[in-house]
């Protein structure tokens, strides 16, 4: 079966940063170990990443709701350390995706940035992907909203989710329910 693992922004920002979520730490180290072990049975690892210019729409600065956060080239949006050398070191192509580069638009999902959309699909369709396996920060927000549009585009039983490297601010309530109302697979 071709695999593809798409991890939902692993960002500072989102881990120790100006957005800090609750178990990120525990999560993304967990995945460390996990891609150690299990990279190699990815034919493709994309790695999600908010990209945003100072000047965004989402920043409470600019009327929005969220703390500054995830600047381009700033180190909030670098990748969490403990996955780099995991993520290059182990089998299969590294893709890194980028959403919300755009300052007048909020892109929750990777499938709502058109460029990443649209590359994601030609590696699904190319690689003849069969499996997702998804996992990232934060549950009840990103990761969530790339399910559901996911699901919308391709069948919901191509989506397999790693939960224990997931973090969500609500502690994974609005994520589990998703998974068990629309019947997703949750397999570790």
């Amino acid at each position: 079966m071709n695999k593809l693992l798409l991890v939902v922004d692993p960002q500072i920002d989102f881990i120790s940063g100006s957005m800090a979520v609750e178990g990120a730490v525990q999560a993304m180290e967990g995945l460390a170990t996990y891609i150690r072990e299990r990279g190699d049975q990815y034919c493709y690892k994309i790695v999600t990443t908010d990209w945003h210019p100072y000047n965004h729409c989402s920043f409470t600065e600019n009327g929005g709701v969220w703390p500054l956060h995830c600047v381009q080239n700033s180190i909030g949006a670098a990748i969490y350390p403990s996955l780099i050398e995991p993520l290059f070191t182990t089998g299969g192509i590294l893709k890194f995706l980028r959403k919300g580069d755009n300052a007048r638009i909020e892109e929750l999902s990777i499938f709502k940035n058109i460029v990443s959309k649209l590359h994601l699909q030609m590696i699904i369709k190319m690689k003849n992907i069969q499996q997702i396996d998804l996992c990232g920060i934060a549950g009840d927000y990103c990761v969530i909203e790339t399910l559901k549009d996911g699901c919308q585009l391709y069948d919901k039983n191509m989506f397999n989710m790693l939960m224990p490297f997931c973090a969500s601010i609500d502690g994974g309530k609005t994520l589990t329910q998703y998974i068990i109302n629309n019947n997703i697979k949750n397999t570790f």
